[in-house]
Parts: C-alpha cells; structure tokens; sequence
C-alpha cells in the first residue's frame, strides 16, 4: 500500500484529482457509485486531495434527488443519500482525472463527448476496477453493473455490493496516479 500524500499535495499539482461516476440518468447507478467512492476515498485519507462526483449522460432527471430506493440502500448501509442528478457536460474533460461509467453504454457515450484520444482513454467501465474481475477483458459483460430502475429494490442492493467491490480498486488506482 502507498503512503499517504503530503499535506500540501494540492498546491503541488495545482487542484485536486476529479472523479466522475456515470450512468444514464444519474439518478441509480452513479449516485451510489458517488457516495460509496467518496466515503472510501475519505476513509483512505485523500479527502482533500480529490474529489467524486456523478452525472447522466442523459439530461431527464437533472435537479431530482437519486431514486428512492438507491437512498434506501445507501442509508440502510450508512452512507449518505443527499443527492441532485446533474448530466455529463463534455468541458469536463479539460479538468476530469478519471470517468467510471457503469455499463458499456455509457462508457462507450462519454467517451463519444472526449474531445482527443486522451481524453478519452481517462473512461473505464467502474467494475474494471474490483480486483476479482481485473483479469477479464475491458469489453467482458460481467464488468457492466446492470440498471437496476425497472426492477425491484433487491438489485439496488446488488448494486451496492457491485460497486463497492470495485470502488477499493478505484481507491488503489487513485492513489498510483496520485504518486
């Protein structure tokens, strides 16, 4: 495990790492993904080092809170649920470190809006990162954390352990780019 990062990091690279968590309509997926990185982040003592966002790709919910039964999971297992759905917006890219999008579509979308190749390589589908499943390939199906908005409020709760399998991983990497 790497070190903890000096105190005046920030001011050494002259802002803090940015993550973005995406999915469709940032109102399931990628709120979870928000909060549950956010806290492990936080947890790892690069609170003020980087900061964790989400955003849609698609613009319908923008301003409502995550969906009721995200919240519900988020706050039966402790995190926060304070949220408001926003949608990607391509200028991210010239400030954005990483973007973890939930499923191949969403992947595939973002990375449609990058404005280079190398902006564009800085999106990995989010289950890339959960260390049982780094030995599939970027593009396997098994990476994709499913939509879980037409279902019922069980898949939230697979959902929550997808990502939170991955978001360690996410953590690690942070800290490897961060170095």
């Amino acid at each position: 495990m790497i070190d903890s990062l000096p105190d005046n990091f920030g001011e050494q690279r002259g802002r803090p790492y940015r993550i973005v968590a995406v999915c469709l309509g940032n109102i399931c997926r990628s709120p979870i993904a928000e909060v549950v990185l956010r806290d492990r982040i936080a947890s790892a003592g690069l609170g003020r080092r980087v900061v964790v966002e989400s955003a849609g790709t698609g613009g319908w919910h923008v301003g409502k809170p995550a969906d009721h039964r995200a919240q519900a999971v988020l706050g039966a297992h402790g995190y926060d649920t304070e949220h408001a759905a926003r949608q990607f917006d391509p200028a991210w890219f010239a400030e954005v470190d990483l973007i973890v999008g939930m499923d191949y579509n969403n992947v595939l979308d973002v990375r449609g809006m990058a404005p280079e190749q190398e902006a564009a390589v800085r999106v990995r589908i989010l289950r890339s990162f959960d260390p049982a499943l780094m030995h599939l390939p970027e593009d396997d199906p098994q990476l994709e954390v499913p939509d879980p908005y037409y279902d019922d409020a069980a898949a939230f709760g697979e959902v929550l352990a997808m990502i939170e399998d991955a978001v360690d991983g996410v953590v690690d990497h942070v800290r490897l780019e961060l170095s």
